[in-house]
């Protein structure tokens, strides 16, 4: 059954707004989101893997109803990546003829530290082959947004990428899909955790955390749903909550 364009129980896919859905994929409870316009597909990560990507987009393409545009291709037409840790950019690939969309200096990042990307998936648990093959793969945005971009998916969908980082990386990307029929969502990235305590890596900012949720707060506003990066959609009040604790954690205003 087809409701707002999307169908409802798909594959663990929880719809959030009119058109707008997410799941929540094993292994490390990551999110990867969905964003359906009157002609565009916009998926927010892609996973862990090539297989895990490619799920993604067979199940993402059924999802809204979407016919391929042309055999063998596939409904997907935007990616936007919140951050590049190895578990929300190694299914990239499987997305052929994309456009994608980073953070400002994402691109380079990725050309740069492939080796680190894929030690930190094995180290993390990923198949040593499947991290190889996916890393070889890798693919880096063709798009990078300084401050913020707004994507027409059509239909009168426009979808807005905003850089709110640094601050859980330096590439920090956040997604707003302002409301309509309901209400605004906000793909947060590992910006928000609702699973477990926000993780500070040796790539984090931790001085500069406090005030990337100050501007993602901004972004969407009191009423918006938060989607962590990993764990249940929030609130506000939870993200500020989330701000003031790691200010307390790593002594930030």
């Amino acid at each position: 059954m087809e409701h707002d364009g999307v169908r409802e129980g798909a594959h663990g896919w929880e719809r959030l707004a009119p058109g707008v859905a997410r799941r929540r994929l094993p292994g490390w409870d990551a999110t990867v989101g969905a964003i359906a316009g009157g002609t565009g597909l916009m998926v927010v990560d892609t996973g862990s893997s090539l297989r895990e990507g490619v799920e993604i987009r067979c199940e993402v393409t059924a999802l809204f109803g979407r016919e391929p545009v042309e055999t063998g291709s596939h409904a997907v037409t935007h990616i936007a990546l919140t951050h590049p840790h190895f578990d929300h950019i190694l299914g990239t690939a499987a997305f052929s003829g994309v456009q994608v969309y980073g953070a400002v200096g994402l691109d380079d990042m990725l050309a740069r530290e492939r080796d680190e990307v894929r030690w930190d998936a094995v180290r993390h648990g990923v198949d040593a082959e499947e991290a190889a093959e996916a890393v070889d793969l890798l693919v880096r945005p063709q798009h990078t947004v300084s401050g913020e971009v707004a994507v027409d998916l059509g239909g009168g969908r426009r979808v807005l990428l905003a850089n709110v980082g640094p601050g859980h990386t330096a590439y920090d990307l956040a997604v707003l899909v302002p409301g309509g029929d309901g209400p605004a969502v906000v793909f947060c990235g590992d910006l928000v955790e609702e699973s477990g305590e926000p993780q500070a890596g040796p790539d984090a900012l931790p001085h500069a955390w406090p005030a990337a949720l100050d501007r993602l707060l901004s972004l969407g506003g009191e009423d918006a749903l938060y989607v962590p990066g990993h764990g249940a959609v929030v609130d506000a009040e939870f993200v500020r909550r989330q701000r003031d604790a790691l200010a307390e954690r790593f002594g930030a205003s």
